[in-house]
């Protein structure tokens, strides 16, 4: 009977272990979608939680899986301090643009192509929060930017912004030409 409980409470144990282990998984954020204009640059952000305070250990790797599949390649790695590849597509492109204190491991990508579409992933590890999700940025290059709602308010803003002045200008005028009439009348009345 001994043996029995024994092994029970190994595996009750084994249950709780795993369950804060699960806990305790560094979780990694990212935005699902990304779309920007050809040639320019692209903040990819990146941001994680853990349970464990950040430590000295703290690594980050960002990969990139192009849209034809073809192997996935090294886009910029960290450890103690930022590190460019040495080689690749981005070895002159990508900057660091995060704050390992603020648990924020963003990049930026500088003088995007089409060739740049595919998914990046963002994978930090913080000891000993050794494993945790992987965040996936689909990056999306276009010639130029559809009109979305953004322009579409800027536009509606610009327009109501020239309809308030065209109507403080015909209120001013409007104004200017009552004092000159009324004026002109006393005027008149001062003569007779």
């Amino acid at each position: 009977m001994r043996g029995r409980t024994w092994v029970g409470a190994a595996l009750v144990l084994g249950a709780q272990l795993r369950a804060l282990w699960l806990a305790a998984a560094v979780e990694v954020h990212t935005a699902k979608e990304v779309v920007a204009v050809n040639g320019t640059n692209q903040r990819l952000k990146c941001t994680f939680s853990s349970s464990s305070p950040v430590s000295q250990q703290l690594s980050v790797s960002w990969n990139f899986q192009p849209e034809d599949l073809s192997s996935h390649e090294p886009v910029f790695y960290y450890l103690k301090e930022p590190y460019k590849p040495p080689s690749g597509r981005f070895k002159e492109r990508v900057t660091w643009d995060g704050n390992v204190e603020r648990n924020d491991v963003s990049i930026v990508i500088w003088n995007l192509q089409p060739s740049d579409n595919g998914t990046f992933t963002c994978q930090v590890t913080n000891w000993p929060d050794v494993y945790g999700t992987i965040g996936e940025v689909r990056l999306r290059v276009v010639q130029k930017v559809n009109f979305s709602e953004i322009h579409f308010l800027a536009v509606a803003i610009g327009s109501a912004s020239v309809l308030m002045i065209i109507v403080v200008i015909a209120v001013i005028v409007c104004r200017q030409r009552r004092r000159r009439a009324r004026d002109k009348r006393l005027e008149v009345a001062d003569n007779e």
